[in-house]
């Protein structure tokens, strides 16, 4: 399955992900439904500024199975 979302998180609401004190990540995609997966698949998305984006999240069962940055 598919999911696509958008993200805009500063690198000060990312910190507890980055430092492991917040496991899981939970967005709702373009389609209304809310996703939760594991914070650290983010971590390369990371920049100065944060996170910004459009991404794809592909899961098989309800298992993660890759996140990518679309724009």
């Amino acid at each position: 399955m598919k999911y696509y979302f958008s993200l805009n998180i500063t690198t000060n609401e990312f910190l507890p992900y980055y430092q492991g004190k917040v496991q899981n990540v939970v967005v709702t995609t373009t389609q209304g439904i809310k996703v939760q997966f594991p914070a650290m698949h983010l971590r390369k998305y990371l920049a100065a500024s944060g996170i910004q984006g459009y991404f794809c999240l592909q899961t098989k069962q309800n298992k993660f199975l890759s996140l990518a940055k679309i724009k």
